[in-house]
Order: C-alpha cells, then structure tokens, then sequence
C-alpha cells in the first residue's frame, strides 16, 4: 500500500492487496488519522475484478467514514473522513 498526503487529503493505492489486507490497512488509516485529514483518496482499480472496488464503495464500515463520492475515474473512491469524536 501506498501512501501519499496533499494537505488535507490522503491518497492510498490498495493495488495488489488481499480484500482482506485493504481492509485492515483501510481501518488503520481510519483509527489513526488526524482530524485535519478531511478525506481519503483510495485508489483500487477495477479492471482486475470487482473485489476492491465493493469492498471500499459498498462493504468498508467505520464511524469516521462520513460518505463515499464515486470518481469519475471507476478505480477511485473518495472516503469523507469525519472528525474524531471528543470523550
């Protein structure tokens, strides 16, 4: 996985990863981002088959993840991080 920060926005590649590694590298990025992070650019392909594509647009849950926008580009997803809750 790859990962590159434009000022309030990550970019991650999950290019070659497992579903199952994308999803646990996705949920670590998740828990442990700042809150000056207000998305994340997820590059997953789609020519390859289907599995990363569903995975970040249908079957990724997490409380940070505040919405999804569908890239012109069909092998990327944009995840709109909230801000971590205050205890």
């Amino acid at each position: 996985m790859t990962l590159k920060k434009f000022g309030f926005s990550i970019q991650v590649d999950i290019h070659g990863m497992t579903v199952q590694q994308a999803k646990r590298e996705l949920e670590r990025l998740l828990n442990t981002c700042g809150n000056d992070v207000n998305e994340i650019e997820v590059i997953h392909g789609y020519t390859g088959g289907q599995a990363l594509l569903n995975l970040v647009r249908k079957d990724l849950k997490h409380k940070r993840i505040g919405g999804r926008i569908l890239s012109l580009n069909q092998g990327v997803t944009v995840l709109k991080v909230k801000p971590r809750e205050k205890v």
